[in-house]
């Protein structure tokens, strides 16, 4: 047994780690959600290793002082908001992403810095105390020498910052004349990532907004709608809370549906301003056209055309619609135990996000009929190389890729719920820019029929859907060359000209 003074030595070390823990919460309620920030934890649970093993003296240290700070960051982060931290999942991929992401990586990089400062605080305190041979300091030498270089590969990892490729032309050299950035714009008072790529800064501008809620599309959109970019300054967001913007998550209370509109319309002003144009053109994805749309109702004068893809209608309605289709397609198929998980989960909105979307969603393809997209489209997709969900773009560092699947999780968990009374049938019956619709011919029905009703009673200076065979949801991107020379031929030339500059 341990004489009682030792005991106090060993407790005394090992609180080190829960101290660490309560104190980082503060300013770090989710962990590191920076590349900066990610170092400085490293560093501090080095140190705080290095302490605890110091005063412990005993290997206990390099045990309870991590486990000491797990479960002290776990308890003073109850209740905050966002799905990654809340109940562990192992139900599904997005369960577990979650967890690596929004646990996974934060502990990573505290405790292996934190057990290579216990284990060298420990051997510090016992040099001279007893004797060893030379053979025995080799042994006690070489793991924590090898945890060393992984300490210190993982610091590399982090340190190393996001960029994206610069414009080149065909023959592989940049573009003169052309603009590739990957910059933060400060809006609604929180630092927000975007990424500006054209072939001509003197372009019109074109702002996408990317889908989910919660997607981050900065590399997934710079390759696969690259086509635009020879006519166009393609922007790219990431809306507050997600991949690159995962920090302006908090606080959650702003995170709002009104506040998403308010800082679409601010970085319009940022974009107008920038390049010196009058108006921009607004292109939404899936979720980023029903931000689209309540952002032109709001302040058509900054818009030079509204433009859809995978136009959403109303939520609630398109979620029970694909519910029921589901449903039909589990019973017409045999698959009772799906039938049994859909009954689950009830009909939406549902109330297990983003955990019953998740099921949901991983049966898209088998209610769609099916359809072949353009070679291009699928070129494109393969030769990126950035899946899972764009994460492996050159526009995350290590921190920011986990932010892609927690705020992913996180920002839908939040968001979702505030779209269930949204219905552009009854709320947007008029627009006053030019609306053009990119309809994919095998896009779901429970997103495609309510766009159709929603366009033939929508009134707009002008309004055109425009069908694509062998597209889905996501028509410009599986469409992109289509779509740019629809930009090129029609929509600029109509809507562009003396409005422009």
């Amino acid at each position: 047994m341990f004489p009682q003074n030792r005991l106090l030595l060993i407790a005394a070390g090992s609180a080190l780690g829960a101290v660490l823990a309560v104190v980082s919460s503060v300013p770090l309620p989710r962990g590191p959600v920076t590349g900066e920030q990610g170092l400085v934890v490293m560093a501090t649970s080095l140190m705080v290793g290095l302490a605890a093993g110091y005063v412990a003296r005993s290997r206990w240290a390099i045990a309870l002082t991590p486990i000491g700070y797990i479960a002290a960051y776990e308890l003073v982060r109850l209740g905050i908001r966002g799905a990654s931290l809340e109940t562990i999942r192992f139900d599904s991929i997005y369960g577990i992403a979650a967890l690596l992401t929004g646990r996974g990586l934060h502990f990573t990089l505290a405790l292996l810095p934190m057990i290579l400062g216990a284990t060298t605080g420990i051997a510090l305190a016992r040099r001279g105390a007893t004797k060893t041979t030379r053979a025995q300091t080799v042994r006690s030498l070489v793991p924590r020498g090898l945890l060393a270089l992984v300490v210190a590969a993982l610091a590399v990892a982090v340190a190393v910052p996001g960029s994206t490729p610069r414009v080149v032309g065909a023959d592989g050299r940049p573009v003169p004349g052309s603009i590739a950035q990957l910059t933060t714009v400060r809006l609604g008072g929180r630092d927000q990532a975007i990424s500006i790529r054209g072939f001509d800064e003197n372009a019109p501008v074109l702002l996408y907004l990317t889908g989910g809620p919660g997607q981050s599309d900065l590399a997934l959109s710079r390759a696969l709608l690259e086509p635009l970019t020879r006519d166009f300054v393609v922007v790219g967001w990431d809306q507050r809370g997600t991949g690159r913007s995962y920090a302006a998550l908090d606080p959650t209370s702003e995170l709002t549906l009104d506040r998403l509109v308010r800082d679409t319309i601010e970085l319009t002003q940022y974009l107008r301003t920038r390049f010196a144009e009058d108006k921009i053109y607004l292109l939404g994805e899936s979720w980023g056209t029903t931000l689209g749309v309540l952002a032109v109702q709001r302040q058509p004068e900054l818009f030079h055309a509204y433009i859809a893809s995978g136009q959403m209608v109303s939520q609630r309605e398109t979620d029970r619609l694909i519910w029921r289709d589901l449903l039909a397609y589990a019973q017409r198929t045999e698959n009772w135990s799906l039938y049994d998980e859909v009954l689950t989960l009830g009909e939406p909105p549902y109330r297990d996000v983003p955990w019953a979307n998740s099921l949901v969603m991983g049966y898209y393809d088998a209610l769609a009929t099916p359809y072949a997209p353009p070679a291009a489209y699928i070129q494109r997709g393969e030769a990126s190389g950035l899946d899972p969900f764009g994460m492996l773009g050159s526009e995350y560092g290590l921190v920011d890729k986990a932010n892609v699947l927690r705020g992913l999780v996180d920002m839908f968990s939040i968001m979702y719920p505030q779209l269930q009374g949204i219905d552009f049938r009854r709320d947007v019956t008029r627009l006053e820019v030019p609306v053009y619709i990119l309809d994919g011919a095998n896009e779901l029905r429970g997103r495609r029929d309510l766009a159709h009703e929603w366009f033939k009673q929508l009134t707009a200076p002008t309004k055109r859907l425009v069908t694509y065979p062998n597209a889905g949801h996501a028509v410009a991107f599986e469409q992109a060359d289509a779509f740019r020379g629809l930009m090129v031929e029609e929509i600029l030339p109509a809507t562009y000209g003396r409005t422009g500059r």
